[in-house]
């Protein structure tokens, strides 16, 4: 009986240890995602699923091209997959369905289609980011009221790979 005892013992540490491991790993370093909606095109396609990195932005602040994933200001319970187009400093202007940072044309292969609409020249506050959809005339973002510029406490990790479907399986920028 003390045999079954101490069996029962060992699976419930076990289990209790791979919890207290896994809610670590979710809360600070790596979480799953799926992309919801067609905003990321051709990117990411709805439905795949991706390793967001929760840790790295606790050592340096996200880079141009990185896609990454933040809370939505006007509902924290959502989630929004967008790539960053400009940091704090940077200046950030749409004319012409072309978006220019620091008055230079940004080399865009990732896009779907020219950008229909415009957006006046400002400058990315500090402890913010522009994001944007790669999907650009089917995409909420940084040009838009509603999401704006995103502040860094906002930001929950970086998009590194699409893990489902397998065929889809690869790194990202």
């Amino acid at each position: 009986m003390d045999s079954v005892w101490k069996e029962v013992k060992d699976w419930v540490v076990s289990i209790a240890v791979a919890l207290v491991l896994a809610f670590f790993i979710r809360t600070f370093i790596v979480e799953l995602y799926i992309v919801e909606g067609p905003s990321m095109l051709p990117t990411l396609e709805s439905h795949e699923r991706l390793v967001v990195n929760k840790f790295l932005y606790r050592f340096r602040p996200p880079e141009k091209g990185e896609i990454l994933v933040f809370k939505y200001p006007r509902d924290k319970t959502r989630d929004f997959i967008k790539r960053v187009i400009a940091t704090p400093g940077d200046t950030v202007e749409i004319k012409d369905g072309r978006v220019f940072v620091n008055d230079k044309l940004l080399q865009e292969d990732y896009i779907l289609e020219k950008t229909r609409s415009e957006y006046p020249r400002a400058t990315v506050p500090g402890g913010t980011i522009f994001v944007m959809g790669d999907n650009r005339n089917n995409s909420e973002d940084s040009r838009f009221v509603d999401v704006g510029f995103v502040p860094y406490d906002l930001i929950k990790g970086k998009a590194v790979a699409v893990f489902w479907p397998v065929d889809s399986l690869k790194s990202l920028p």
